[in-house]
C-alpha cells in the first residue's frame, strides 16, 4: 500500500502545532501559578540551605513539568514544519524506482527535484497559489499520472496544442523530425540496444532505444491537449508514458528533477556518490 507522505506530515505538523497552541494558551498558565506558588511557600520555609535547595528545586520540577504530549509536541513541530516547507515548496528527494529513464537516471539513483520551478503548490492537495514558470520541453518532471496516484518521472516531450508523431523510435514534433546523433550500438557483437543523443528544443540528452522497436514505440499519432504535457521515458522501449496512458494535465505536475546527490539501489548494497550531478 502507498502512503502518502505528504498527507502524513501535513497532519503531523497540524496536531503537534495544536497541542503546542493549546498549552500556550491554557495549560502553561496553571504550571506559572502552580510555580509562583512554591516560591511562596519556600520564602519562609527555615530549613538547611542545601536541603532547602533540594526540596525546592524537586517542588518546581514537579509544579512545571509539561505533559508527554506537550512535550513531544514541542520537541517534534518546529522539525517537522521546516520539513513540511522544504518538501511543499522548496526542493524534495525522491528514489528512481524503475528504468525507464535508463540511461539518464537509473534504479537507485536518489534525485532532487525543483517544487517551485512550476509554481507554488499547496501540499496534499496541490492546488496552484503562485504561478512561476511553465514546462519546457527537455525538461525532466515529477509528476502524477492520469490513471494512478503514485509519483512518476519522465521528459517533457509535447507541450499544449503540439503534434506528436512517433515512428521506429524517431520522434517528430509539428511535423518536424528531432535530431538523434548515433554513440554506440551495444553489444558490440551483436547490437540489440542503441545509445542516442536526441535534442529537444535545444537540450540535448542521451536516449536508449531497441534496434527492433517496441509496440509502443513503432507508430503513433497525438494531439496534446490544452493544459497537458505529453511524456516519454528516455528509455524508449521500456517505458510506460504518455504513448500508453495519455498526456498528463498540469494540476499533476510535482516539479522539475535537476540533481542527482546519491546512488543506493538496494539496502545491502554501499551508497554511491560517483552519479553525483546535474540531470540533463
Amino acid at each position: 500500500m502507498d502512503i502518502n507522505f505528504p498527507l502524513v506530515l501535513v497532519v503531523l505538523v497540524f496536531v503537534t502545532g495544536i497541542v503546542w497552541l493549546f498549552d500556550a494558551l491554557f495549560l502553561a498558565k496553571g504550571r506559572r501559578l502552580a510555580s509562583e506558588k512554591v516560591d511562596q511557600q519556600f520564602s519562609d520555609l527555615d530549613i538547611d540551605d542545601q536541603e532547602r535547595d533540594r526540596i525546592y528545586q524537586q517542588a518546581q520540577t514537579t509544579a512545571t513539568k509539561e505533559p508527554v504530549a506537550v512535550e513531544y509536541s514541542k520537541s517534534f513541530f518546529p522539525v517537522l514544519f521546516v520539513v513540511l516547507v522544504l518538501r511543499s515548496f522548496i526542493v524534495e528527494p525522491f528514489q528512481i524506482p524503475s528504468g525507464s529513464m535508463i540511461p539518464t537516471l537509473k534504479i537507485g539513483d536518489f534525485i532532487l527535484v525543483n517544487k517551485f520551478t512550476y509554481g507554488i503548490r499547496l501540499p496534499v492537495t496541490r492546488n496552484k497559489v503562485v504561478d512561476v514558470n511553465l514546462p519546457e520541453r527537455g525538461d525532466v518532471m515529477v509528476f502524477f499520472p492520469p490513471h494512478k496516484p503514485i509519483y512518476f518521472i519522465k521528459r517533457v516531450v509535447g507541450l499544449p496544442g503540439d503534434e506528436i508523431r512517433y515512428v521506429n523510435n524517431v520522434l517528430y514534433i509539428n511535423g518536424k523530425k528531432q535530431p538523434q546523433e548515433l554513440i554506440a550500438s551495444l553489444p558490440p557483437a551483436n547490437p540489440q540496444v542503441q545509445l542516442t543523443k536526441e535534442t529537444l528544443n535545444g537540450v540535448e540528452h542521451t536516449m536508449r532505444k531497441h534496434i527492433v522497436p517496441s509496440r509502443l514505440s513503432r507508430k503513433g499519432y497525438w494531439v496534446v491537449p490544452e493544459g497537458h504535457y505529453f511524456m516519454m521515458g528516455d528509455n524508449r522501449d521500456n517505458s510506460s508514458d504518455s504513448r500508453d496512458w495519455g498526456p498528463v494535465p498540469e494540476e499533476n505536475i510535482v516539479g522539475k528533477a535537476f540533481a542527482v546527490w546519491m546512488h543506493w539501489e538496494s539496502f545491502l548494497s554501499l551508497p554511491s556518490f560517483n552519479s553525483v550531478g546535474k540531470v540533463q
